[in-house]
């Protein structure tokens, strides 16, 4: 029997576990840090991993950034389900929202709580990086879940969903910047008061 398979599936193994641990390393430093603060040296001294395996796993730093970007909104979309599986109507939904939010800020962090990670990348990241149409991606892909919710809400006022949302979308960016700045998620909850109220006078 040929061991082809058996002996190609190991090293991929090695490289797949790797990969995550430069991840892991990478989402420590670059929100702790910085992302221009944050040396290749540092990700794999604390990754734990010879530098050949960031460049076996990913093309550049550049590289690495986008998939640490890629990996913070898959991360907050898992928060958000979490978070819907329990909301009872569409205006669950758009509290939900909220609640993944704050439950991002509720998560421990090295130095604290320092808002959006996508936000905080963003901004380091020169115009016309890859890394900035991921994290417009993400903020566009928040606004259009509670566009989604509230069409249900009101389903037969689409431009009204469209102003709500945005107004829903702004809030929700302008409670998260508070909150990162104070290192603490009271602004998100007062955002998601605010909320609230907006959505009982649709």
């Amino acid at each position: 029997m040929s061991t082809t398979g058996a002996g190609a599936a190991q090293p991929r193994k090695r490289r797949g576990a790797a990969r995550a641990k430069l991840l892991a390393a990478a989402a420590r430093r670059f929100y702790a840090d910085g992302v221009a603060a944050t040396g290749i040296d540092t990700i794999t001294a604390e990754a734990g991993v010879a530098k050949m395996s960031l460049y076996n796993n990913f093309s550049s730093k550049a590289d690495l950034v986008r998939a640490y970007l890629d990996e913070r909104h898959e991360e907050w979309l898992g928060l958000y389900r979490q978070r819907l599986a329990d909301a009872q109507d569409p205006r669950g939904g758009v509290l939900a929202v909220f609640d993944a939010y704050a439950d991002h800020a509720a998560m421990p962090y090295e130095h604290g709580f320092r808002g959006c990670g996508l936000l905080n990348a963003a901004a380091e990241l020169p115009a016309g990086h890859e890394g900035r149409a991921v994290v417009r991606r993400h903020k566009e892909e928040v606004e259009s879940l509670l566009a989604g919710h509230l069409t249900e809400l009101m389903p037969d006022r689409p431009d009204e969903v469209r102003a709500a949302a945005e107004h829903l979308s702004l809030l929700l960016e302008g409670g998260m910047a508070r909150a990162g700045l104070e290192g603490n998620g009271t602004r998100l909850a007062n955002a998601r008061t605010i909320a609230a109220h907006l959505m009982d006078r649709l």
